[in-house]
């Protein structure tokens, strides 16, 4: 008898809909917290922010230089001798990554994409030229990072609030 509202007429959800409620719950919780923790100020961090104030990275950045940077760059970050005039080969020398250089003078993103992928990418001249290896495959994000957080924790203080403002500014205007 249809209408009369008798028990046996009550619809029961069947396992497949519990089964599609709890899957789509759980989906909008899981979107949920990643909403949550990619909005957390840690997480806007990105990968190529330099932690010259971290002991351990700038530890670890020290003997990676040494192993990948010093014989071009030096032990010290001093460069090669004439580094603004092209050698014979045509290529400039590596340049110094000490105060007297311009390593200092670019945002932390552009360092990280430099050593990562190349200056050729960076600026879209794929027939540039230049004896500065690509670490892409080499060095994992976290060691790029490690050994630009120990260049730059050899800069002197006011170099490095120099270098705070540029990072600044190049936030600012979404680099």
């Amino acid at each position: 008898m249809s209408g009369s509202g008798s028990p046996e007429e009550t619809v029961k959800p069947s396992r497949l809909g519990v089964g599609l409620g709890v899957l789509l719950s759980a989906g909008l919780l899981a979107a949920g917290t990643f909403m949550v923790l990619v909005n957390r100020p840690s997480a806007k961090l990105q990968p190529y922010t330099l932690r010259p104030d971290d002991p351990q990275v700038v530890s670890f950045g020290a003997r990676i230089y040494a192993q990948q940077c010093a014989a071009c760059h030096g032990v010290r970050g001093e460069g090669q001798s004439d580094w603004r005039e092209r050698g014979t080969d045509g290529l400039l020398p590596a340049p110094p990554h000490d105060p007297s250089g311009h390593t200092w003078h670019h945002p932390d993103s552009q360092l990280f994409a430099i050593t990562k992928f190349g200056l050729a990418k960076l600026i879209e001249q794929p027939d540039y030229k230049t004896a500065m290896p690509i670490y892409d495959r080499v060095l994992s994000d976290h060691e790029i990072v490690a050994v630009l957080s120990w260049i730059k924790a050899q800069w002197p203080p006011d170099v490095r609030t120099r270098h705070d403002e540029i990072n600044e500014a190049a936030r600012k205007s979404g680099m």
